[in-house]
């Protein structure tokens, strides 16, 4: 990855003049039979975009309580459109369409905000990385078109629901009205993410993505990585949740873990029982031993498994959690 960022054709992204940036959305935007897509610097950069792109201020999006574009995003929902969340408690980040349906505010009730907006996030951070079932999107797509609800996709670890539902990029594509993807995430590239949607949307998103200063000149070096990203580390990822399985069932086994959440991709969300051990002891005891995970609040704690996770970290890993 290294050596294709060093060689990469670079030119000014800003005036769409960077063929490795040009490349990198031409190759994306294909993949999943979009129109055109956009090289952003973060994901939540498009998915703010997005959200801009499909309301206005004053108005309101539906999505699940553990939402990226609400837990994660800074408040940007509010602060970038000025539009509100409706939130629906679904289970492990995933709601129903009859969910989304009774969010709906009446059009007709102006001491509502108006929907019009729906936010899914697949796989889900919060919800422990968590994949949503494909028919059930098709089946909120159905509500959004019935109505006239815009319909976007999170997808920063689409990646890893594709691998894990053996699913296609094509089928999201014919689904969304826009998706983002990650590519420094599970893909292991250091920056980057895109929006894609159809030309017209994606114009629009040039200008927003300049107003929140995501333009970049030689952003080529970066582009390169994501398509070397896109060609090799894909299939990789089943090696990744293979290693978060293997975690799961050693936490499972261990008497101060209270609970361990379902397991499906990359992510393990688990508590402690700390009637046995403190959740502060537990993470310092790991931190004594070079291992660093992240504590969710409300006694959740995360661990991720990733492209730089090696086979002898992850030895070492279980060998520490079978000795605390």
């Amino acid at each position: 990855m290294l050596e294709a960022m060093m060689s990469a054709e670079v030119g000014d992204d800003v005036f769409k003049a960077d063929p490795s940036v040009n490349l990198l959305e031409e190759k994306a935007a294909k993949l999943f039979g979009k129109e055109a897509a956009l090289f952003f610097p973060s994901g939540t950069m498009a998915n703010q975009t997005a959200i801009k792109l499909h309301t206005q201020p004053g108005e309101q999006l539906i999505c699940d309580k553990f939402a990226h574009v609400y837990n994660y995003e800074g408040g940007g929902v509010s602060f970038n459109s000025g539009v509100s969340c409706k939130l629906v408690d679904g289970h492990q980040g995933m709601m129903s369409a009859g969910q989304v349906e009774a969010a709906i505010n009446p059009p007709d009730f102006y001491h509502s905000p108006l929907t019009t907006l729906v936010c899914i996030e697949n796989t889900t951070n919060k919800g422990g990385g968590a994949c949503w079932d494909f028919e059930e999107l098709k089946r909120i797509k159905e509500v959004c078109a019935a109505h006239g609800l815009a319909y976007h996709l999170d997808g920063a670890r689409i990646w890893n629901a594709l691998v894990a539902k053996n699913e296609t990029p094509e089928q999201y594509g014919k689904l969304f009205d826009t998706i983002s993807i990650c590519f420094s995430k599970g893909l292991g590239c250091p920056v980057g993410s895109v929006l894609m949607g159809s030309k017209e949307l994606m114009d629009k998103a040039l200008r927003i993505r300049k107003i929140l200063g995501g333009g970049m000149r030689q952003a080529g070096y970066l582009a390169a990585a994501a398509v070397y990203a896109l060609d090799h580390n894909i299939e990789r990822l089943a090696n990744d949740h293979q290693k978060a399985s293997e975690i799961g069932k050693i936490l499972k086994g261990l008497h101060y873990v209270k609970k361990v959440e379902p397991i499906e991709t990359n992510i393990i969300i688990f508590e402690i029982d700390e009637k046995i051990l403190k959740e502060t002891d537990f993470v310092n005891q790991l931190a004594k031993n070079d291992i660093s995970i992240i504590g969710m609040g409300q006694g959740k704690l995360r661990i991720v498994t990733h492209m730089d996770y090696t086979d002898k970290m992850h030895e070492s890993f279980l060998s520490t959690l079978k000795k605390l």
